[in-house]
């Protein structure tokens, strides 16, 4: 017999049921970016997005543990003194950083792997179009999207940042 007890507990099992289950990510990948960029273009848009990699625990939020074990590895190779592999802002694929705005593209969505094209524009228009557009693959690790390799191009040359830092520890 269901008492009105009974109906009460298993009323609030099936409510905290779903609690248990797999949760969503809290960020897709167009999100992540939205946020990164938006930060980018605040104020005069020369701010940049070095923060995405200026520190252990940024490259840990932003970045794929592969792309992060990568980083430290490169990084130890380099010879005291000098500057890394990564000498620009990745994030705006420049020295200057100049974002007045931006567009998200999803190329590629997968269960766990995506690309998504950002086309930034600039308060100075004096880059070729190919160059204002950067490139971020992601990779879903623990639930959470993470960039596993950002790309771009510079005066017409095609750059990867996995790329870059596996050609450091060759040199």
């Amino acid at each position: 017999m269901l008492t009105r007890r009974t109906f009460v507990a298993a009323a609030l099992l099936a409510g905290v049921a779903p609690a248990f289950a797999e949760t969503p990510a809290t960020s897709d990948p167009a999100a992540i970016l939205t946020a990164i960029y938006t930060r980018a273009a605040k104020g005069k848009g020369d701010g940049g997005g070095a923060f995405v990699i200026e520190t252990k625990a940024a490259k840990s939020k932003y970045l794929s543990k592969a792309l992060v074990a990568l980083w430290a590895r490169s990084d130890a190779h380099t010879p005291k003194g000098d500057v890394g592999p990564v000498d620009f802002d990745p994030v705006t694929n420049s020295q200057e950083p100049d974002v007045k705005s931006f567009k998200i593209d999803a190329e590629k969505m997968e269960a766990d792997k995506a690309t998504i094209a950002v086309t930034i524009t600039g308060h100075h228009n004096d880059r070729k179009p190919a160059d204002l557009i950067v490139r971020y693959d992601f990779v879903r690790e623990a639930n959470s999207w993470r960039i596993d390799d950002i790309k771009g191009s510079s005066d017409g040359e095609a750059w990867s940042i996995r790329k870059m830092l596996t050609n450091a520890l060759k040199s």
